[in-house]
């Protein structure tokens, strides 16, 4: 296995239009130097794609599948909308390599959603993603499956100067054999390193099964901050208390050392639990202040957050939820929001314990 070093010096911000600037040169020799694993698989790639200027720019590190990367823009031509483009050069490095992950990081603007564009050798499109994200002005990151049987280079095309777009990973997968009940819900998932959580699916009606009722709060993805003119808040009514109940949904770019609050009814009851993937995942983001002495991090892309609730915060009627961001935190959103309520069933495993 071979990895071929990446020079950040041409991801400048004043790039001419149609001019390509080399990312990694298509070299050998000194340029190449040997894989650390020994797995015999293809490495994995990240390529930071942020524009840095030559003075503070570094070398970065690309496996030898990953032939070069470039970027244009026209924010020159005044008689075209600005837009720029990186072009991400590949060879398949061998023929088991088929499908590849490719998880783009950028930040999720309404006006500057990127678009990915997969294309053969004679330039052809293989495959347009349409525009990625959902507008929510937070950093996040995507993952498009790109088949690349005949692909030989992928564009990132993307509104303005192209400074919304922080880095990509880029991973061969493979397919297994996965066992499932027949009675279990149906994912539709490709499995992503780091992980740890499959995407919360949230129902389109209330749904029952074994005494626990699942129900939607609200579709769409919503906005919150860390004051109460800035929370989401849902309403919802019951017939009967049950005895405990579980909210859950996704959340954008959260601090995950501060996670939103919660309150029902009126009681504070905590913050959520976030599911966090693994720390080496490329999502982290430092964050860091004057006068604090360890950095914080955010997660720039969805998270599951969870929270219990007690049967005796509900009652029957109408009960309100409302979630707040953290004091001091960056602004998120948050999107599937469901409660699943459990009641008696007439097969419930429970014990009664005396008094001692």
């Amino acid at each position: 296995m071979l990895i071929r070093a990446v020079a950040l010096t041409c991801l400048l911000a004043f790039a001419p239009f149609a001019r390509a600037q080399q990312a990694i040169e298509n070299s050998d020799g000194d340029w190449l130097k040997p894989s650390a694993s020994t797995a015999g698989a293809p490495d994995s790639a990240w390529l930071d794609l942020r524009q840095i200027e030559s003075s503070q720019a570094t070398t970065q590190a690309a496996p030898a599948w990953v032939e070069s990367v470039s970027f244009v823009s026209n924010q020159r031509n005044p008689e075209a909308p600005a837009r720029s483009t990186f072009r991400i050069r590949i060879k398949r490095p061998n023929d088991d390599c088929q499908i590849l992950l490719f998880r783009l990081f950028f930040d999720d603007n309404p006006k500057t959603q990127p678009e990915l564009i997969a294309w053969d050798e004679s330039g052809s499109q293989v495959l347009h993603s349409g525009s990625l994200g959902e507008g929510t002005g937070l950093p996040t990151s995507v993952s498009t499956v790109v088949p690349m049987i005949g692909v030989t280079a992928i564009d990132l095309d993307v509104p303005g100067n192209g400074h919304s777009i922080r880095g990509a990973y880029l991973d061969w997968m493979k397919t297994t054999t996965v066992m499932s009940p027949i009675h279990a819900e149906h994912r539709e998932l490709v499995a992503k390193q780091f992980e740890t959580a499959a995407p919360l699916k949230v129902t389109a009606k209330d749904a029952e099964l074994f005494g626990t009722v699942t129900a939607p709060l609200a579709h769409g993805t919503i906005p919150i901050g860390p004051s109460v003119k800035e929370s989401a808040s849902f309403q919802f009514d019951l017939e009967a208390r049950p005895l405990v109940a579980l909210l859950s949904f996704e959340l954008a770019s959260p601090q995950i050392d501060a996670a939103p609050e919660i309150y029902v009814n009126g009681a504070d009851l905590g913050v959520v639990s976030l599911v966090l993937p693994d720390l080496a995942d490329p999502g982290y983001r430092g964050l860091s202040r004057s006068l604090l002495d360890d950095m914080k991090f955010q997660y720039t892309g969805w998270l599951r957050g969870q929270i219990t609730i007690p049967g005796s915060v509900l009652k029957a009627g109408t009960n309100n939820v409302t979630v707040m961001a953290a004091a001091g935190t960056p602004h998120s959103a948050l999107r599937g929001p469901q409660i699943q309520l459990k009641y008696l069933w007439d097969k419930s495993d429970y014990l009664l314990l005396p008094v001692k």
